[in-house]
């Protein structure tokens, strides 16, 4: 068994097996054949390591002929490997005895061999095992053939383990199958774990280097809750997992029967919980959820979901197909919120030396002005179906919100002379995400028609912590005095100037934090739907005084430790059986 301690970004736990994805996106079966496959399985290893010889020598030929014999001669080593009779022997004793895939006999053993040079001292050693590492994917390359498979084509229950996921790739897993996934890199806040949260799929990122100490099919847990993964766990832990397990479907139940309930203090007073969603379908759990609205849908997904920048027709028909779902409940739509690191259909920037303080969310908006028109032309359109209303977001000072307003005239003026129809009336916000924004807020408060905290943001840069680091990961938390400082800042400002203020940050769906943002003055929470039933349960326990004397005391802390640990205290007070 091997523990291994990452960042939890997604709540639950998962268990199951590993499908293991290497940089080529491989899926690593574990599949034990009957007896009378046995044969065919050896004869199958055997072709694929001749095939591999081949391929190998071939490889030696060309640098040989481009660079020298000497360069040659490392593939040469490759080709000694490959050939070894002690591994050949001992990959057909593993098909012979225990009746192991070939796929799963090659990655086991070659993974094994790997950790050892890896465990040694050098350099020398360690591109040993980098050099049995392309051994290993040359025979999975030649075993597996046409079964590789993408990640959303997955058929079956697995959890996925990799060196690190980009969101598109989170986007295209399917919940019913992909049960949980671990990552080797990663932080907390990245789009990656967002997407995660918002699947309802438990995560963990930031584990360090493990995927040579795992091979596909073994039995891995997940644990969102705690930031644990688990390899090859031994019989008690798996029981007590299972449990677990249990207990959360316990506890999933009963939050089941609070959908149509309002969501409001014991005193009456009621929070508007909305969601927050990244595709359309994801509006069906939004409403089973019993939730006022969407407080945050992401659009930049269907940036990242084709090879294509998509027609201002694709984009239409995705915000229309909200906005229908949710009837007569509001639809709050961010623009394009990424940075152009991130947009593989977009230019490289030239000097992106920081993409999180470089070409990101309005910044490349104003820089594509034609994509930011056509993007706002398609959600105006789509405002006449409901309750449309557009938020900008990464606002770091007036001249930026004013600029956004101007083409978004722009967009309404191009609509105007085709005839097409639109509300001339759409709400307009913006995020409140960068301290600057906190600061100049009262300045904004004749601008906008409403804000949105998003607290993942905030927590990076009032903190100087980059969120995808997970060397510094350990700082990048909601609890700190300053976020929250700044949080009640902008809560007093927008309340005093008589704009609705929202938060739609990670912070809104943990209930750990309920009480502190209903204390601070927040009357409406946009969360991740999976979210909702807990932090429901919690409004539907507390009074308004008693949130109130939470936020009182939590001001009165010097540090994020502190602040978590008060916060737990009084939510174990408050809900026993409620997991922290």
């Amino acid at each position: 068994m091997l523990r291994l301690q990452g960042i939890a970004v997604s709540p639950g736990v998962a268990i199951g097996e590993a499908l293991v994805l290497d940089n080529e996106g491989f899926r690593i079966p574990r599949r034990f054949l009957p007896r009378d496959a046995v044969e065919h399985e050896i004869k199958r290893l055997g072709e694929a390591i001749d095939e591999t010889l081949d391929e190998i020598e071939q490889s030696r030929q060309r640098i040989a002929h481009r660079l020298g014999e000497d360069y040659g001669s490392i593939f040469s080593a490759h080709a000694q490997m490959v050939n070894d009779q002690k591994l050949r022997k001992e990959l057909e004793e593993l098909i012979r005895e225990r009746h192991y895939s070939a796929e799963y006999s090659v990655s086991r053993v070659l993974r094994r061999y790997a950790k050892v040079f890896q465990s040694l001292e050098g350099a020398y050693m360690a591109e040993r095992a980098n050099d049995i590492f392309d051994i290993e994917k040359r025979l999975l390359r030649r075993l597996l053939g046409e079964r590789r498979e993408e990640l959303a084509q997955v058929s079956g229950e697995v959890l996925v383990l990799a060196r690190n996921l980009t969101p598109s790739e989170t986007a295209a897993m399917k919940p019913e199958f992909v049960r949980g996934f671990a990552t080797e890199t990663g932080g907390p806040g990245s789009h990656t774990a967002i997407v995660a949260e918002g699947l309802g799929i438990p995560a963990v990122v930031g584990a360090g280097a493990f995927l040579s100490d795992v091979s596909g099919g073994e039995t891995v847990i997940v644990d969102g809750d705690e930031g644990v993964v688990i390899l090859r766990p031994d019989e008690e832990t798996l029981a007590r997992y299972r449990h677990e397990v249990e207990e959360q479907r316990s506890l999933a139940a009963k939050l089941d029967l609070l959908s149509d309930k309002p969501c409001e203090t014991l005193d009456g007073v009621c929070v508007q919980l909305m969601g927050n969603i990244e595709f359309p379908a994801e509006t069906a759990l939004c409403l089973e959820r019993g939730l006022d609205g969407i407080g945050l849908y992401r659009t930049e997904f269907l940036f990242l979901m084709g090879d294509t920048i998509p027609t201002e027709e694709e984009h239409y028909r995705a915000y229309r197909e909200v906005v229908e779902a949710m009837g007569d409940r509001p639809v709050v739509m961010r623009t394009l919120d990424l940075g152009a690191d991130k947009m593989p259909l977009f230019p490289k920037p030239d000097d992106e030396r920081n993409p999180f303080l470089g070409l990101r969310s309005i910044r490349l908006a104003l820089k594509h002005v034609d994509l930011f028109r056509m993007q706002l032309r398609a959600i105006l359109r789509a405002s006449t179906t409901g309750d449309v209303r557009v938020m900008f977001p990464l606002i770091s000072n007036v001249m930026e919100l004013r600029r956004a307003r101007m083409v978004l005239a722009d967009a309404m003026e191009d609509l105007d002379e085709e005839g097409a129809p639109f509300n001339r009336n759409i709400q307009v916000g913006m995020m409140v995400e960068v301290p600057s924004a906190v600061v100049m807020l009262e300045r904004f408060v004749d601008e906008v028609d409403f804000f949105s905290i998003g607290t993942n943001d905030l927590v990076q840069y009032t903190l100087a912590v980059d969120r995808s680091n997970k060397d510094v990961a350990a700082l990048y938390t909601s609890s700190d005095p300053a976020v929250i400082r700044l949080v009640k800042m902008a809560v007093d400002t927008a309340n005093a100037g008589g704009r609705p203020i929202s938060l739609c940050g990670q912070m809104s769906g943990s209930p750990l934090y309920t009480m502190l943002l209903v204390g601070l003055g927040l009357r409406t929470l946009s969360v991740t739907p999976s979210a909702a039933p807990e932090v429901k349960r919690v409004c539907r326990s507390t009074t308004l005084e008693h949130c109130e004397q939470v936020a009182a005391k939590v001001l009165t802390l010097e540090s994020a430790r502190d602040v978590k640990t008060y916060l737990r205290e009084e939510l174990s007070r408050l809900l026993p059986d409620q997991p922290i």
